[in-house]
């Protein structure tokens, strides 16, 4: 293979890991301002009910694009690991299963989607007041989803290459221009939620044209007709692997219903609001987290395919040390500067009431998710589908969900945002069990 994926087997791991994760986290930051300014956007030049229906929406499609996502990260383990052990032949025909899957299966989801909307808003929260704004800004989003999709999938595989510099390229030239259009169709043009999510649906589709210039022009994997021809073992590595994330984001799909009905049931439309801002703010102030997670999955892909145990070990650890800093140093800002966060969201009193406790307890296990993250990161990367999905599934599935629809009983509001420090310590926890059992019988170094 070409010297770039190769370099994933050579090169020093603290410098692997800065090469790979310093553009993954840029392109997250960026990604992740998008949203936040889309956000910040909506909520002073609409209105605080703005803020509550794009968090109705944008968990329908992003359960929709995680399509791509899940087919991206799973197949791109195959091809991190074909790279490592030199096989070029089955990295190409892993690609060309992945577009094929991510472009049939988001296109039969997103037509769903559409001749079931007012089902599908309902579902994931829109009550009340919420109902109008949401149906305005899900129409435009949901068909531009198969684009978010085949770009999300990608992603992942040219970070795979080894290439993470062009990943970033691909998340921050959307950014700039949802930022850009919002401000056209929101601010001066006056065209309101419509406006917020068609600059949304135009801004994927720009990450989708930079996404296949990069495999015209740049990327190592050249692909021919003869590669998309059906291996039925290729597809299942993927689809094994593939339904590891898929189903992380489905579990985060049904914790969106749980959590938008019981905010709404316990403190109404400004507690949705609330949550909106918060979840806003995870995505955002944890990237260089996510950043380093992204980083470290083609560099342990490639060395395990390669059975270089040692490198991997000193991935996992190097890649803990430094997201547990990171995480430890972002709470610690959160914690400083919680007021001063909430109030460039919006000026409704009843939410600038209520955000900052709930802001505070949602990041209070924070300094610890490195090692959930990068713990199960690594058994999706060494292929360990049954392990990698458990681990996965660990903090929403088993612990966030139900907590979350048992402690409001008697807590009210306040248990739906003590939820999510338990869920965190409890899931890290299980994972730390189940990595350090691995490093001491799996990844056994001469």
């Amino acid at each position: 293979m070409a010297e770039m994926s190769q370099e994933l087997g050579r090169k020093d791991i603290k410098t692997l890991l800065i090469k790979q994760a310093v553009p993954a986290s840029i392109g997250i930051l960026f990604m992740s301002v998008n949203i936040l300014v889309d956000t910040i956007f909506v909520g002073q030049w609409i209105g605080s009910l703005a803020i509550a229906a794009v968090t109705v929406v944008l968990p329908i499609t992003f359960l929709i694009s995680s399509l791509g996502m899940a087919i991206g990260i799973g197949g791109s383990s195959v091809l991190s690991r074909a790279l490592g052990a030199g096989n070029k032949q089955k990295a190409q025909i892993t690609f060309a299963h992945q577009i094929l899957m991510t472009l049939v299966l988001s296109s039969v989801f997103v037509l769903f989607g559409i001749f079931f909307s007012n089902e599908m808003l309902l579902l994931f929260g829109a009550q009340g007041v919420i109902v109008a704004p949401a149906k305005e800004f899900f129409f435009p989003i949901i068909v531009s989803v198969p684009f978010l999709a085949l770009s999300m999938m990608g992603n992942a595989v040219i970070r795979a290459e080894g290439k993470a510099k062009f990943s970033m390229y691909a998340m921050i030239i959307p950014a700039f221009v949802n930022i850009l259009l919002d401000i056209l169709f929101i601010k001066v043009w006056n065209m309101g939620m419509f406006g917020a999510a068609l600059a949304t649906a135009i801004s994927y589709f720009t990450c989708f044209a930079f996404i296949v210039w990069f495999f015209i022009y740049k990327s190592e994997l050249r692909l021919k007709w003869h590669h998309f021809k059906y291996h039925f073992s290729i597809a299942k590595e993927i689809t094994s692997l593939s339904f590891v994330t898929f189903s992380r984001q489905g579990v985060v799909g049904i914790l969106a219903i749980i959590l938008n009905h019981t905010l709404y049931t316990y403190g109404g439309e400004h507690s949705v609001v609330v949550y909106g801002i918060v979840s806003r703010m995870l995505m955002f102030a944890l990237f260089p987290v996510l950043g380093i997670t992204q980083g470290f999955l083609p560099i342990a892909g490639y060395n395990y395919g390669a059975k270089n145990h040692k490198r991997v070990k000193e991935t996992i650890f190097v890649s803990i040390k430094y997201g547990a800093v990171l995480a430890t140093v972002i709470f610690l800002v959160i914690l400083a500067f919680t007021d001063q966060i909430v109030s460039v969201f919006t000026h409704d009193p009843l939410v600038l009431a209520e955000t900052p406790t709930a802001l505070r307890w949602v990041f209070a296990a924070s300094p610890i998710i490195a090692i959930q993250l990068i713990g199960s990161a690594y058994f999706q990367a060494a292929g360990k589908a049954r392990k990698a999905l458990f681990l996965t599934l660990s903090k929403q599935g088993f612990f966030l969900i139900p907590l979350v629809l048992i402690l409001p009983h008697f807590f009210g509001i306040f248990g739906v945002w003590i939820a999510f420090p338990i869920s965190d310590v409890l899931s890290t926890t299980i994972t730390y069990c189940f990595l350090n059992k691995e490093i001491k019988t799996e990844l056994i170094t001469t």
